[in-house]
């Protein structure tokens, strides 16, 4: 590994702001409060630890328990 490094050149990543979005959701107060615990356990940021829950539901394909598994689709 050299020293030092020359970054004068250096491009910025091009794909960053595509990596994550800013958004605006209501999240009970008892929801944050539990993920801002968890993030005192952790030294996780509690916003990078619901991002990682969220991830994880995604990957696991979950479903809210009260979704019914064969909904009707309604007639307009």
């Amino acid at each position: 590994m050299k020293k030092n490094y020359d970054f004068s050149n250096a491009v910025k990543n091009p794909y960053a702001k595509k990596l994550k979005k800013t958004i605006c959701i209501n999240i009970s107060e008892s929801v944050i409060a539990y993920f801002k615990a968890l993030s005192e356990k952790t030294d996780i940021p509690y916003q990078v630890l619901i991002n990682m829950f969220l991830a994880q539901a995604k990957a696991e394909k979950m479903e809210p328990r009260f979704i019914p598994k064969h909904r009707k689709k309604q007639v307009a």
